[in-house]
C-alpha cells in the first residue's frame, strides 16, 4: 500500500466483517488478538463462531510467523486419513517461501480471523467438508509472541517499547481491525524465524512461557488432538527430587485466532497461562502437522446414521458411565418429554464448534485472578516487591494495547477496580496524610494509562461511553486521590487548544477537584476527525497547498510543513495513545509536527521578547509564562515525544526479545533515521528532534507546583529525561543540534528558564545546566560556561527580588501568592546547585579567570554554609591529588570558600564548625604561611576566640605544620608572633575560655607571657570559674610558678561553695591539690589558705581528709629558695589546724543531724561507720573523748525513737 495512505488506513473506518483484503501474493504473518470463551450454541449441522467482534488484533509483524504457515497448509493435510490436504500446499522448508499461498488457504486464513464459523455457516448454505478443515485449520492463534504475553509478566524489549515490533507490516500496511476485531492477514512478512527459536521473551527459566517451552523441547506433550476449536493433550512433568512425575490433562479452546479458555488438571491459580497450556499451544503452532485434525463433532455427528448416533452413545455412556449417567438419564427424560425446554430450540450446543456470532471475541483472561493478585499487592503496602509487581501489571497493559488486545481495557478496569476498593485510601483521607510516594507513583500510571485508553483512535463510540461513566463514577468517591497529592491544581484543561502564549480567563483555570482520572474524563471530549490531522498522521508528504484559502496559514510553517496547534500536553497526549496502540509511525509524524509548532512559538517567542527586553531588564523580573510545566507533567509530554522519536532510531540487537536473568540491560544504541518528509533535503533526523524537544521542554520557564508530591515529580521527571539524554552519543549534528538550542536558551527571555530575567518561583535550571555544561564544554567551552554560569541564580532565596509584573497581556501571569518558604524540595535543589558550582570548578581547574568567574557565582548565589563547605573541600580534594602536584589556583578558591563559611557560620550555630575551623587551617597550610599568617591576623572576622586559640593557633604552632612547610628562623618568628598576639587579643576578650590557650602560646616570649598571667588574674575576681582558675593554677605549679599557682587556688577557693552532702564534688580533688600545695609552701601559705578552705567547704569527709594530711608531714617541703624548712609537725592545738579541727567537728556534728532527719534502716549501717571516722577527728583534740561521749550522749536523748539505731550506736560507743 502507499505510505499516502496509511493514517487515512488508520482513521478509516473498518472495512465491513468479511470484506475483501488488500491482495498480495503470500500473507505467512499472523494475527493477535484479545481474549474470550467458547460457549455452546444451537445449530443444525454444528457449532460455528461469532462475527469478527472482540479486541482488535496485533500489528502483524508482532504477531510473528508461525510454522504452520511456513510449512504450507499441506502440512496439516498430513495429519491423518480424515484431513483433507489444502490445494496449493507447499512443504516447509526454503522452498515454501517461493511457493505462493493457494487461494484456499489465503481465504481461510482471512475468515478463520475476521468470521465467527457459525457467520459461515450462515451464509452458505452447503461449505464443502476441505473449506471446512482449513478454516478451523487456520483458527489456532499463530502468533507465539501472544502465548508469550498471556503466560508471563516480562514482555521482551521490542514487545514493551520498540517500534520496529510493527516491523514492515505494521499497522500502517494494512487497515487495523476496529476496536474488537482483527487484521489476521495483512502486509508482507518479516523473514521467518526458525521454529527453534521463537519471539520468546520472558527472563528467568521458572516463568510459564519458559517453562513450557522447555517442556515442549524434552517431548512433554502427547496425545494432541483437534476437534474443530477445541485443542486437548497431555503433558508430562518430569519427576524432581521431592515431586513424582506427574501427568496433566490440558484443554484449549478458540476462536478466530484468540485462545478464548482454558483448563489443565495441574489446577493453576495466576493471572496468566500455566505452563502446561504454553507447552500444548506452541505444540501446535510449531508442529501442526503432527496433530490430529477433526471437524467440529457436530459435523462428525450430523455423517451418522441412527443405528450409528445410538452406539456412539452408548459408548460413551459405558467409557464414563460413573460421571455421564445422571445428566445422560436426565438428557433423555427432557428429549422425550414433548413439553420440555431443550426441544424448543432447533439443533443443540457443540463445545468444539468455537463462539456464537454474539459472544465477545476476546482472549481468555482470568479476571478473578486479576482482582485476587492486585489486591494481595494492594495489601502488601510496598513491601515484598508488591509495587514492581504492579508496575509489571501495567507494563502488561500497555503491552496488550500495544498489540490492540481488548483485554487492555479490560484488565485496566479490574486493576483501578481493587484501587479504588483499597482502605488505606479513606485511612489517609480520614487521617489527613498524604498518600505514599510508591503508591502515588502507581495512581500516576494508573490515570496516564486510562489516557491512553480512552485515546484509542479505533474505540468504538460506546465503548468511550462506558469509560466515560465508570472514570466519571470513580473521580466521585471521596477517597478518589487528587491529582497532585492533597493540594487542588489549577491548571488549563486538557482540551483547552490554545497556544502556549495566549491569555487564560479566571474562568479556564479554576478546577477546584482534579482527581487522577479527570484528564482521562477530559481526554474523553477528544476526537481524531480533525481532516488536518488525519492528513499530518496519513502521510510523510502532507505540505500546505501552493495556494492557501483563509485561516490556512495557521495550518503550516513557513517551509510548508504541517503545524499542530493544540495544548502541548494534550497533543502529546495523543501521541502517546498512537504509540501505545502500535501505530508508530503515525506517532512519529504527529510529533514531527508538534515540534515544529514548538519552533514556530520559540522564534515568536524570541520576538517578542526583542521588544520588551529593555523594559524587563530595567525591571530585572519577568512574569511566569507556564503555570502548567511540561517536565513533572502527569501526562509527561516531553518524556513521550523523546521515547517516540528515540524508539525510530533504536538499533535492537538480534536477540531483541531476550532479556538477561540478572536484568542488567544495555544502554541502547542509537542511529540517526532521516525524518520522512516533503522536503527530503532537510538533513534532520528522528534523533536529532529528540534532543531538540528534550532541551525545549527542559528549559522551559515554569511555575513551581504546590505540594511536597508535584514538586518531587518535577525533580524526579527531570532526572528521567537527562538519564535517557545521557544515553546519546553526541556526533557532528546532535552537538550542532545541542549548541542552537542552548544559544536559544540564552536568548529565550521570559520564556526560557536560562534567560536573562526569570521570574522569584520558576523551577531552577541547575540539574538541566549540568547535563548540558558536561555536554558542551568538549566542544564550545565559552558557551557552556555562559549557559551553567546564567543557571547558577536560586532567586527564591533572594531577599530583595522584585515580584513579577501581573499585567502584561501576552503573558500567563501567576494566580497563586509567594509560596516560599513552601518550597518542600529546596533542599534538593540547593544540593543540585552546589552539584553544578562542583562541576564547573573541577572543569576550570588551572584557568585562574574561568576559576574567579564561578568563585564569585557561588559566593553570590549558594546561600547554604554546609553546601559551601562541601565545594570548598571538593576543590581541595581536586586541587590536591595524590599522585602530582597540587594546583594552586583552585586551592586558592577553596581557602577563598573555606572563609566565606566562616564568616557565615561565625555568629550562628552549626554541628560541624569544628570540623570546618579544622579544615580552614588544613587548607591554608596547603597554600603557604601567607596564608596562615593571614587567618591569623584577622582572626576576630573568621573565629571565636576559643577557635582561635585552642585550634587555629595551636594547630599553626603545631611541629607537624612547621615541618609540613619547611619553614626558615624568620617565618616561624613571624608565625610565632602573629600566634602570641592572637592569643593576648582572644585573653582579653574571652579570658575564662582562652587564659589557659593564651598562656601556653606565650611560654617562649616573657613578656607575652607576663601579659597573659596578669591577664588571668585581672579577669580572676569578675568572670572566671573556680574550675578554670583551679586548671591554670595547676598549669603554673607544673610549668614552675609555684606562688603564682598559689594565688590562682586561694582565688579559686573563694568561688567555690562545697555543701556538707557533696562529698563526691569533682572540685574535692582540686581543694585537696590547693591544700597539698600551701602546705608544701609553708606554715604561712597554710595558714592564708585554711580560712578559705573553711568558708567555701561544709563536708566533713573533705575537711578531715585535709586535716589528716596537713598532721603527716611538716609544712614547707617545696624548697622555695630562700625559706627555711621548720622540719616540725604542726599541732592541732595551734593555728592554723585549730581552726581547721574546729571546723572540721562541727561539720560532724551538722551532717550527722541532717542524716538522721531522713534516715532508713538500711543506711544504719552506713551512719555507723560515719560515726566511727567523726570520732577519729573528734579525738585529735585534747578534749575530744569527752566531746564525742557528750556527743553520743545528745544523740541517744534526742533520736531515743530510733531505739535500734540507739542500740547499735550504744553497742559500738557505749
Amino acid at each position: 500500500m502507499a505510505e499516502g495512505g496509511e493514517g487515512e488506513e488508520l482513521l478509516r473506518p473498518p472495512l465491513p466483517a468479511g470484506a475483501p483484503g488488500p491482495k498480495r501474493l503470500c500473507s505467512r504473518a499472523c494475527p493477535a488478538g484479545g481474549t474470550g470463551a467458547a460457549h455452546p450454541r444451537p445449530g443444525a449441522a454444528g457449532a460455528g463462531a461469532g462475527p469478527g467482534a472482540g479486541a482488535s488484533g496485533a500489528p502483524p509483524a508482532l504477531a510473528g510467523c508461525c510454522p504452520a504457515a511456513a510449512a504450507g497448509p499441506a502440512a496439516a493435510g498430513a495429519a491423518g486419513p480424515a484431513t483433507a490436504a489444502g490445494p496449493g500446499g507447499g512443504g516447509g522448508g526454503a522452498g515454501s517461501l517461493l511457493q505462493p499461498e493457494s487461494l484456499l488457504d489465503a481465504a481461510a486464513k482471512r475468515v478463520a480471523g475476521s468470521w465467527a464459523f457459525e457467520r459461515v455457516e450462515g451464509r452458505f448454505q452447503r461449505i464443502p467438508e476441505p473449506v471446512q478443515r482449513r478454516i478451523v485449520y487456520w483458527s489456532f492463534p499463530r502468533s507465539e509472541r501472544q502465548i508469550c504475553m498471556y503466560s508471563s509478566f516480562q514482555p521482551g524489549r521490542a514487545a514493551a517499547a520498540s517500534p520496529a515490533s510493527a516491523a514492515a507490516g505494521g499497522p500502517s500496511a494494512a487497515a487495523p481491525a476496529p476496536a474488537g476485531e482483527e487484521s489476521p492477514a495483512a502486509g508482507p512478512p518479516p523473514p521467518a524465524a526458525p521454529a527453534a527459536a521463537p519471539a520468546a521473551a520472558p527472563q528467568g527459566e521458572g516463568l510459564p512461557f519458559r517453562r513450557g517451552i522447555r517442556l515442549l523441547e524434552t517431548g512433554a506433550v502427547d496425545n494432541v488432538l483437534q476437534v474443530g476449536f477445541h485443542l486437548s493433550g497431555t503433558v508430562t512433568e518430569p519427576a524432581t527430587a521431592t515431586e513424582p512425575e506427574m501427568t496433566y490433562k490440558v484443554a484449549i479452546s478458540f476462536d478466530r485466532c484468540k485462545i478464548t479458555s482454558v483448563t489443565c488438571g495441574c489446577g493453576n491459580k495466576d493471572i496468566f497461562y500455566c505452563a502446561h497450556v504454553v507447552a500444548l499451544s506452541l505444540y501446535r503452532i510449531r508442529k501442526p502437522d503432527q496433530v490430529k485434525l477433526r471437524l467440529p463433532i457436530s459435523e462428525t455427528l450430523f455423517q451418522m446414521n441412527r443405528d450409528q448416533l445410538q452406539k456412539f452413545v452408548q459408548y460413551l455412556i459405558t467409557a464414563h458411565h460413573t460421571e455421564v449417567l445422571p445428566t445422560a438419564q436426565k438428557l433423555a427424560d427432557e428429549i422425550l418429554s414433548s413439553n420440555s425446554e431443550i426441544n424448543q430450540v432447533h439443533g443443540a450446543p457443540d463445545p468444539t464448534a468455537g463462539a456464537s456470532i454474539d459472544d465477545e471475541n476476546c482472549w481468555h483472561l482470568d479476571e478473578e485472578q486479576v482482582r485476587e493478585q492486585v489486591k494481595l499487592f494492594l495489601s502488601q503496602g510496598g513491601y515484598y516487591g508488591s509495587g514492581k509487581q504492579l508496575n509489571s501489571m501495567f507494563a502488561k497493559v500497555r503491552e496488550m494495547l500495544r498489540m490492540r488486545d481488548s483485554n487492555g481495557a479490560r484488565m485496566l478496569t479490574l486493576i483501578t477496580e481493587q484501587f479504588m476498593a483499597d482502605p488505606r485510601l479513606s485511612l489517609w483521607r480520614q487521617q489527613g496524610t498524604g498518600i505514599t510516594e510508591k503508591c502515588r507513583q502507581l495512581w500516576d500510571e494508573l490515570g496516564a494509562l486510562w489516557v491512553c485508553v480512552v485515546l484509542n483512535p479505533h474505540c468504538k463510540l460506546e465503548e468511550k461511553s462506558c469509560w466515560l461513566r465508570q472514570l466519571r463514577k470513580w473521580g466521585e468517591m471521596d477517597v478518589c486521590p487528587l491529582e497532585d497529592g492533597n493540594y487542588g491544581n489549577e491548571l488549563p484543561n486538557i482540551t483547552n487548544a490554545l497556544t502556549q502564549s495566549s491569555g487564560h480567563s479566571q474562568d479556564s483555570l479554576a478546577r477546584p477537584r482534579r482527581t487522577v482520572f479527570t484528564r482521562a474524563i477530559e481526554g474523553c471530549d477528544l476526537h481524531w476527525q480533525d481532516s488536518h490531522l488525519q492528513r499530518i498522521i496519513s502521510s510523510d508528504f502532507y505540505v500546505s497547498p501552493s495556494y492557501q484559502r483563509e485561516g490556512e496559514s495557521l495550518l503550516f510553517n513557513s517551509q510548508g510543513q504541517p503545524l499542530w496547534l493544540e495544548h502541548v500536553p494534550t497533543a502529546c497526549a495523543r501521541v502517546d495513545a498512537l504509540r501505545s496502540h502500535g501505530y508508530p509511525r503515525e506517532a512519529l509524524r504527529l510529533t514531527v509536527a508538534i515540534i515544529n509548532t514548538l519552533r514556530l512559538q520559540q522564534q515568536r517567542q524570541l520576538e517578542i521578547y526583542k521588544h520588551q527586553k529593555k523594559e524587563l531588564l530595567q525591571r530585572g523580573a519577568t512574569t511566569i509564562t507556564n503555570l502548567e510545566g511540561w517536565v513533572g507533567h502527569p501526562l509527561n509530554p516531553i518524556g513521550c515525544l523523546f521515547l517516540t522519536l528515540t524508539e525510530a532510531c533504536r538499533l535492537e540487537e538480534e536477540n531483541c526479545l531476550e532479556i538477561s536473568e540478572a536484568g542488567d540491560s544495555k544502554p541502547p544504541v542509537y542511529q540517526h533515521v532521516p525524518v520522512a518528509t516533503g522536503s527530503q533535503d532537510s538533513g534532520e533526523s528522528y534523533l536529532s528532534l529528540a534532543l531538540e524537544v528534550a532541551l525545549m521542554g527542559m528549559g522551559q520557564q515554569r511555575v513551581m507546583p504546590e505540594g511536597l508530591y508535584a514538586q518531587d515529580k518535577v525533580c524526579r521527571n527531570e532526572e528521567q529525561i537527562i538519564a535517557r539524554l545521557q544515553d546519546l552519543e553526541l556526533d557532528p549534528v546532535l552537538v550542532q543540534t545541542l549548541r542552537k538550542q542552548c544559544v536559544l536558551l540564552l536568548e529565550g527571555g521570559p520564556f526560557s528558564g536560562l534567560g536573562e530575567v526569570i521570574h522569584r518561583e520558576s523551577v531552577p535550571m541547575h540539574t538541566f545546566a549540568k547535563y548540558l555544561f558536561s555536554a558542551l564544554l568538549p566542544h564550545d567551552a565559552d558557551l557552556a560556561y555562559k549557559l551553567a554560569l546564567r543557571a547558577m541564580r536560586l532567586p527564591v532565596l533572594e531577599t530583595t527580588a522584585p515580584s513579577g509584573d501581573v499585567t502584561h497581556p501576552h503573558h500567563l501571569v501567576s494566580v497563586v501568592p509567594s509560596r516560599y518558604p513552601r518550597w518542600f524540595t529546596l533542599g534538593h535543589l540547593e544540593s543540585q546547585q552546589c552539584e553544578l558550582a562542583s562541576t564547573m570548578l573541577t572543569a576550570a581547574k588551572g584557568d585562574m579567570l574561568r576559576l574567579r568567574t564561578v568563585l564569585e557565582a557561588i559566593q553570590k548565589n549558594i546561600h547554604s554554609s554546609s553546601l559551601i563547605f562541601k565545594l570548598a573541600q571538593d576543590a581541595f580534594k581536586i586541587a590536591t591529588p595524590a599522585d602530582s602536584n597540587s594546583d594552586t589556583t583552585l586551592l586558592n578558591v577553596a581557602l577563598e570558600l573555606g572563609l566565606q563559611v566562616m564568616r557565615m557560620t561565625l555568629s550562628t550555630l552549626n554541628w560541624r564548625r569544628r570540623e570546618m575551623v579544622r579544615w580552614l587551617v588544613t587548607c591554608a597550610t596547603e597554600v603557604g604561611v601567607r596564608a596562615l599568617v593571614s587567618i591569623l591576623q584577622s582572626w576576630y572576622s573568621l573565629f571565636t576566640p576559643t577557635e582561635a586559640t585552642s585550634i587555629v593557633a595551636a594547630t599553626v604552632m603545631s611541629h607537624n605544620t612547621i615541618l609540613r612547610l619547611s619553614l626558615d628562623y624568620p617565618q616561624r618568628e613571624e608565625l610565632a608572633s602573629c600566634a602570641r598576639t592572637l592569643a593576648l587579643q582572644c585573653a582579653m576578650k574571652d579570658p575564662q575560655n582562652c587564659a589557659l590557650s593564651a598562656l601556653t602560646l606565650c611560654e617562649k616570649d616573657h613578656i607575652a607571657f607576663e601579659t597573659a598571667y596578669q591577664i588571668v588574674i585581672d579577669a580572676a575576681s569578675t568572670g572566671m570559674t573556680y574550675t578554670q582558675l583551679f586548671t591554670i593554677a595547676r598549669y603554673m605549679e607544673h610549668r614552675g610558678y609555684p606562688l603564682r599557682a598559689f594565688k590562682l587556688a586561694s582565688l579559686a577557693m573563694t568561688h567555690l561553695n562545697l555543701a556538707y552532702n557533696q562529698d563526691t564534688h569533682p572540685a574535692i580533688n582540686d581543694v585537696l591539690w590547693a591544700c597539698a600545695l600551701s602546705h608544701s609552701l609553708g606554715k604561712n601559705e597554710l595558714a592564708a589558705i585554711i580560712p578559705l578552705v573553711v568558708k567555701s567547704v561544709h563536708c566533713a569527709t573533705v575537711l578531715s581528709d585535709i586535716l589528716r594530711r596537713c598532721t603527716m608531714t611538716a609544712p614547707g617541703l617545696a624548697g622555695i629558695p630562700g625559706r627555711r624548712n621548720s622540719g616540725k609537725l604542726m599541732s592541732t592545738d595551734k593555728a592554723p589546724l585549730r581552726q581547721l579541727l574546729d571546723a572540721t567537728i562541727s561539720a560532724y556534728i551538722n551532717t550527722t543531724h541532717s542524716r538522721l532527719t531522713h534516715i532508713s534502716p538500711r543506711h544504719y549501717g552506713e551512719f555507723i561507720e560515719f560515726l566511727s571516722k567523726a570520732r577519729e577527728t573528734f579525738l585529735l583534740a585534747q578534749d575530744g573523748h569527752i566531746q564525742f561521749a557528750q556527743f553520743i550522749d545528745n544523740l541517744k536523748q534526742i533520736y531515743k525513737g530510733k531505739k535500734k539505731l540507739m542500740l547499735l550506736v550504744r553497742e559500738r560507743f557505749g
